[in-house]
Parts: C-alpha cells; structure tokens; sequence
C-alpha cells in the first residue's frame, strides 16, 4: 500500500505479551480492531501505520487487524532478521514472513541507550521497546498490567512511553504523557482472571495526545488539498530514497500551507488597521462635526473590525501560519540531514520550548523518522549551507525594503501629526482667541476648530495603527534574524570546507537552525490579531 507522500501518518507502536492463551485470543483481537477503528474515526483525513517488530503472540495479532482495516506495517526489528527468525516457531515464522512481504518498510533500530561491552537479546529487546515507544502517536499494549522484571518486555515498553524511564546515550527521552498515550488492552497470562481479556483503557495524557492527533489530521486534510507540484529541496535522483521524498513533500506542503495563511494574516491585520482607524474618523464627525448618523456608521465599523477578528480565531490563520512554518523548516532540516547520510533526529536537537509549543510537530518529527536509515552520504554544503545563505541574504533585503516602507509610511503619518498640531496651535493663538482677542477676526472660527480636531484625531489614530499594523509583523527582528544567519551559513560553509563534513557539525548546524526557527516561532505568537489600540 502506498501512502499519500506529503501527510504525516498517524504511527500506532505495538507492545505486548508473547504468550496468549488461545481462548483470549478473538476477544483481543476484536478489541484491537475496535481501537484502531477508534483512532481512525478521530483522524479520517490521516494515513494509518502500525510500527511494530512482529514477535509472536501480540505482535503478530495486532498485525493481523491492521492488516484487516488496510494499514500497513513497519517493521522495527530488534537485530538482524536472520538472527530474529531463529527465535520463532515454524507458524510464527511462516506469519512474520507473511506480514514482511507486504510491509512497507523492515529495518533493524539502531540502539538509544550505551551499547554495553556484551551484547546481549534482552538488551536488543530493550532498545527495540524503546524505539517503538518513542517514535509513535501513540501505543497499544496488550498486557496484564503486572509490572516487569527482566527490563525489556511490555511492562518495561508501557514505561519507557509514560514515564520516559530509559537512559539516552545523549539528551533524555523526548516522550511522556505530556505527549504520548498508552491504549492498555487487558491480556491475562495466569489461569484464573477477574477482569475479561480485550477490556481496554487508556494511560497517559489523552487530552494532549487527542489534541496532537488532531492538529495531525488538520494538517493531513489541508494537504490533501494541494496540487502535486511543490518546490524540491534535492536533486531529483534522489526522489528513489522513498523516505527522503516524503519529508520533502511534507515540507512542501507545510511550505505551501504556512504561506497560504501568512497571506490571509496579514490582510487580516490590514483590515483591523482600516476598520479602525475609519471608526476613529466616523466617532470624532459624530462627537466634533455633530454628525448625528455617524454613530451608525460608528457602529458597523466597530461590528466589522470583531467579525474581522472572529473569522481569524475560527480560521486560526495566525496558529497555522505559524505552526506550518515550523513544521516545514523543521522537515527541511530533517531532509537535509537524511540526505547528507546522517541518522540523526530533528526531535533530538529541539529546544524544551519548542517541545512543549509545538508538541505534535515534534511527535510528527519522531514518527517520520521511523524507517531504514540513509544507505548514502552526499555533500550538503551547496544545497544546504549555501543554498540557506542566499535565502538568507535575499530575505534580508526584502526585510530591509519592507522596513524601509515601514518607517516611511510611519513616519510620514507621524510628520502629518506634527505639521497638524502646529496649525491647531497657530490658529488657537492667532485665530482662536489664545491670546485673549484674535488678531484677525474669524466668523467660522469654531467649524475651523471642528475640521483641526478631526483630522488632527483621525491622522493620530491612523498613526497608532499603522504602526501597529506594522510592529505585528515583527520586521526588525525578521531583518536583523536574516542578517545573522547569513552570517552563520557564511561561517559554516568555510568550516565544511576546512574541517570535512561531520556528524558533530551536522549536529551544530540542525539545532542552531531549529533553534532560529523556534525564537521566530516565540516572538510570532504575540503577535496574534486584536484591536488593543
């Protein structure tokens, strides 16, 4: 089966006990099925995926229901298949193979924790439980709640995703029920069980994880709707790496969507700006000018600038604007790093910050990453470094002329302000009676006076929203953020090219990268859409 290339599929890890007795075993297979159904009535829009390493026993059942309701299969082996296999019985063999040949994907995980002097299965196991845990939505457990006692099996895995207790040989776990779930279906070993097999319940933080899976599908549904064509990050030959090409469609569509939403943001900051100021200007002819009417007018200005501002909170423009934009520079990294041949994670190098702010972005990051590592290395100092410093360089000048506009347009209501509250002034002294007598006598000194006051209160506000058209757009800090990461690209082009490409300098330049686009993603989200002024 073949996944749409440019959605984030919905990973479901499998852990559970190998030994099921057979009396329980329609019962749990049903209430695997009806939990998957579950999961896929609240994600509609989404591809599924069953992670798993197709041990005997919940394993292979689980694979078995997936495989009734059309989701397919990765398969995260614990060690090589040759070495697996010698561990299964002639049925299981014949059911693993079965489900490998339609798998998309089979590869062995590489280990999380310290490799230890003596390698042993059980320590194989663990790093697999681990992996599983860590690099799904969420996890199906099939389990008799007992805790363990060898350190790698269901206990240990049900762990390892709502407690993180597993020991990283850098960083620390990533996941918890801050952002994962378990779904824990009850799987009796002993003789004699009060509680019925398949009775299922859920561990963990379901309003996160439900919340994580929805902005999920929300992305997958607006994806859907875009054409094909999208912008390559590589060169084309490189579309045979399969996995590489789909973070490549993801940050296209993510691209794409963050644009769409950033165009739709700021009309709606234009509007407000409009709405408001016209508002101003119809409130001083109906205070000032005593245009009895214009309260009406006052009125539908005043209605338009909220429903402005309910269409942008129902739309969540601002929220996906920025979200999508994280999301695609997240994926473009990922994809750079993928095709350079390095097996390093972007969810590793994220900041606590961006975790927590961007929790499903992060889950999405660990669920793409589940597949073969890179079987090549290619050079990433053109596309990559240098390709990031003309982007850089461009955007900088582009920022530079938009603050340009921003501080001529600002300045010139402001000048206008100024130019106005003068002639108010030579007028109240000279014209106004200041001075105790007016030096010229005036019979319309007092309409004089009305026009000053509007137009004088009207440019003012025009002034004040403007600017705060223009301050939400944050272009002093998108301008100097360019002009600074032109010079870090500039910096770690020269280092490629002294040094050699490395894992540690990969490492560097992914999380100075993330973390750029992280502190952009923090002084954004002020800068949501409101009529404070």
């Amino acid at each position: 089966m073949t996944l749409p290339d440019n959605k984030i599929p919905i990973v479901i890890g499998v852990t559970g006990h190998r030994a099921i007795r057979d009396e329980d075993r329609v019962l749990l297979y049903e209430s695997v099925v009806t939990e998957l159904k579950k999961l896929m009535a609240l994600c509609p829009n989404s591809p599924f995926i069953l992670l798993s390493s197709l041990a005997e026993g919940a394993d292979l059942l689980c694979a078995d229901a997936a495989a009734s309701l059309g989701i397919p299969i990765r398969v995260a082996l614990p060690m090589e298949r040759n070495e697996f296999v010698k561990d299964l019985s002639p049925e299981g063999k014949e059911q693993f193979d079965l489900r490998c040949d339609s798998a998309e994907d089979i590869f062995t995980v590489p280990p999380t924790e310290k490799v230890p002097p003596e390698i042993t299965k059980d320590f194989l196991f663990r790093q697999a439980g681990i992996y599983i845990s860590a690099h799904c939505h969420i996890l199906l457990a099939l389990w008799d709640g007992a805790p363990g006692t060898s350190g790698c099996g269901t206990a240990e895995a049900v762990s390892f995703s709502l407690n993180g207790n597993y020991f990283p040989e850098r960083g620390m776990p990533l996941r918890s029920d801050n952002n994962e779930a378990v779904i824990s279906i009850f799987t009796p070993r002993g003789e004699h069980t009060e509680e019925v097999a398949g009775t299922a319940r859920i561990l963990g933080n379901v309003e996160a994880v439900t919340d994580i899976l929805k902005k999920t599908d929300e992305f997958n549904s607006l994806a859907s709707s875009l054409s094909d064509s999208g912008e390559n990050l590589l060169p084309e030959d490189m579309h045979e790496d399969i996995n590489l090409s789909k973070h490549e469609k993801i940050y296209s569509a993510a691209s794409r969507l963050s644009t769409r939403y950033s165009r739709q943001y700021r009309r709606i900051l234009a509007l407000i700006a409009v709405f408001c100021s016209v508002l101003t200007l119809s409130f001083l002819l109906y205070d000032e000018a005593e245009a009895h009417w214009m309260i009406i007018f006052c009125g539908f200005m005043l209605l338009a600038a909220f429903a402005v501002l309910r269409h942008a909170s129902n739309t969540g423009c601002h929220r996906k604007y920025i979200e999508y934009r994280v999301l695609a520079e997240a994926f473009r990294v990922q994809a750079y790093l993928r095709y350079s041949g390095s097996s390093l994670e972007c969810a590793d190098l994220l900041s606590w910050t961006e975790q927590e702010e961007t929790a499903w972005i992060m889950v999405a990051l660990c669920t793409m990453a589940a597949s073969s590592p890179p079987g090549y290395k290619n050079d990433i100092r053109i596309p990559w470094v240098e390709g990031q410093r003309e982007y850089h360089r461009d955007a900088a000048g582009k920022a530079k002329t938009d603050l340009d506009i921003s501080g001529k347009t600002v300045g010139t209501a402001l000048i206008l302000s100024i130019v106005l509250y003068i002639s108010a002034l030579v007028f109240e002294f000279f014209f106004g009676g200041m001075l105790g007598r007016s030096a010229v006598l005036t019979v319309n000194a007092e309409s004089v006076r009305t026009v000053l006051k509007i137009v004088l209160g009207s440019i003012s506000a025009i002034t004040l929203f403007i600017a705060n058209y223009f301050g939400k757009l944050s272009l002093p800090r998108i301008y100097s953020d360019h002009i600074k990461m032109e010079r870090f690209f500039a910096k770690v082009s020269s280092q490629l090219l002294l040094r050699g490409q490395s894992d540690e300098l990969l490492r560097m330049l992914a999380r100075e990268e993330l973390t750029e686009n992280g502190n952009w993603c923090s002084y954004e989200r002020d800068n949501k859409p409101d009529i404070g002024i």
